[in-house]
């Protein structure tokens, strides 16, 4: 015979539970029993029916949500999933939302319901329509006799008189009231199409206001292409419609303040704009005259010829300093050409012939420069300012000349 642990024996039960589907989503009626809350947010109590005990679990995330404070003795409905706390080897509900029992069999409708459209997407914030800013017409599905109506007629003329009000009178209480409120909001996507849709009812008892939480009505809140605003006069309460309509409002009259644009409020906007445009445009037509002003009487614009003047007078002047410059340049390039001359004088050999002195070249042409360039008997040339002589050398003396 196999042998197990405790261990194995509590996760095995554990498997069980958690394979089977009817343990997944629960909803137990009972009272709460040995309610205590940990200081990390966690909740953990008993549901009681008669001898019958179940322990439970409510862990922070979940808690957080509850909108009531859970005391021993109350009567509750909790949802959560069946699971086996392998530590104590005991099973219990993790309770994921909790309501207190209230109306009985209708909280719980309610919170079924809920769950199943939650759960295909029908609250889901990324499908709210913007509601338009200036709606031209309205559509109300109501009742035709109550005063609601009257309130929505009041509230969106007295913030917009221009707009339209278009009623599709409906049962909002009792049998077949959420069939009619459904073919209201149809009949304005299909038939009358309105820029905006209020659907709503006065305030009332949970069971007079059901009909707003009918699964007929959200779906046809949903699947409006037309934005709608729930107007149910409950302030603390949410019907179902509240969750799926683009906004929610609390009172009728709520609704048609959501609804219409005050008209008067946009009106001194408007005269404020128009007010800051008149001022801004006055400022800039007296910049712009006083630019005029000053332009025309500018002296450039009065007297031209006096710009010419000045101008001509300005040319005569730098043609006085370019001639000026040109004749001091050409002078100082004449005195600097003249001392080149000089030089060049200087170096030139007649000139030094000119001054009483004679060249010797021998036959080739070349300067004898020193007696020992020639002999005796040497034919040579002595080349003088007004001509040359030819001799022959009859005798060399070297002397030394000081």
């Amino acid at each position: 015979m196999a042998v197990h642990t405790v261990s194995e024996v509590n996760n095995f039960i554990k498997r069980c539970f958690e394979s089977v589907g009817d343990f997944k989503n629960l909803t137990i009626q009972g009272e709460i029993s040995n309610f205590k809350r940990q200081y990390s947010g966690h909740c953990y109590f008993s549901l009681k029916e008669g001898n019958s005990v179940l322990k439970c679990a409510m862990f922070q995330g979940s808690a957080k949500s509850l909108k009531f404070r859970p005391q021993d003795g109350m009567q509750v409905l909790a949802t959560g999933y069946i699971g086996v706390y392998e530590q104590g080897g005991v099973y219990q509900l993790y309770v994921q939302r909790m309501v207190p029992e209230g109306i009985g069999e209708l909280a719980l409708a309610f919170e079924e319901l809920k769950n199943k459209l939650a759960k295909e997407g029908l609250f889901a914030e990324e499908h709210k329509k913007p509601l338009p800013r200036f709606p031209k017409v309205i559509g109300v599905v109501t009742s035709a006799t109550g005063a609601v109506l009257r309130d929505i007629y009041r509230v969106s003329k007295r913030r917009d008189p221009y707009s339209r009000i278009v009623l599709y009178p409906a049962q909002v209480q009792g049998e077949g009231s959420a069939e009619q409120i459904a073919e209201g909001i149809e009949f304005f996507n299909n038939e009358y199409p309105v820029d905006v849709l209020i659907a709503g009812r006065g305030g009332g008892s949970a069971e007079d206001l059901w009909c707003f939480n009918e699964e007929i009505v959200v779906r046809a809140i949903y699947n409006s292409r037309i934005p709608v605003i729930s107007a149910v006069g409950h302030e603390t309460d949410f019907t179902l419609a509240d969750f799926a309509a683009d906004m929610r409002a609390a009172t009728p009259s709520q609704a048609a303040e959501l609804a219409t644009p005050d008209i008067r409020a946009w009106i001194n906007t408007v005269q404020e704009w128009k007010y800051r445009l008149d001022n801004s445009v006055r400022k800039s037509m007296n910049y712009k005259r006083q630019l005029l002003k000053s332009l025309v009487e500018s002296p450039a614009l009065r007297y031209p010829e006096r710009m010419l003047e000045n101008r001509q007078q300005k040319l005569d002047n730098l043609m006085e300093r370019l001639e000026n410059s040109a004749d001091f340049s050409m002078k100082e390039k004449h005195q600097k050409l003249g001392r080149l001359l000089d030089k060049l004088e200087l170096m030139n050999p007649l000139g030094v012939l000119r001054r009483g002195y004679s060249m010797t070249t021998d036959q080739a042409g070349r300067i004898i420069k020193s007696v020992e360039s020639v002999q005796q008997n040497d034919e040579i040339k002595v080349i003088l300012p007004d001509g040359a002589i030819k001799a022959v050398v009859q005798e060399i003396s070297v002397e030394e000349v000081r």
